[in-house]
């Protein structure tokens, strides 16, 4: 059983700055895919960025070169950077963890963001 935990989130102004962080219960990087997905109200939860095992990363190309996902092996942490905030980044905003061989999939607590003047 994998356990995460997600901190970071809030209010920020557009143009602003957040970063998320979800710590994994334990070393799980080298054999699960980590994701950041969001749902803003009313829509799908949509995929934002993940990171593969190997270290490869992708993105939503909403966020392109406003997201960061990056990870801390030693920490059994991955975070998204989120820069140039913008109001439709709005939404609840869930770490995700997926082993792509036996297809078992966990998912965080969410953490809510905010992008209002």
């Amino acid at each position: 059983q994998v356990q995460l935990v997600q901190s970071g989130g809030g209010l920020v102004q557009p143009g602003g700055s957040l970063r998320l962080s979800c710590a994994a219960s334990g070393n799980i990087f080298t054999i699960y895919n980590m994701h950041w997905y969001r749902q803003a109200p009313g829509k799908q939860r949509e995929l934002v960025a993940d990171i593969t095992t190997g270290g490869s990363t992708s993105y939503a190309d909403s966020v392109k070169g406003r997201f960061t996902i990056s990870r801390d092996n030693a920490k059994n942490t991955v975070y998204l950077q989120m820069n140039s905030l913008k109001p439709e980044d709005t939404g609840v905003y869930y770490c995700n963890a997926h082993h792509a061989i036996i297809d078992r999939v966990y998912w965080g607590q969410g953490t809510q963001v905010t992008v209002s003047s």
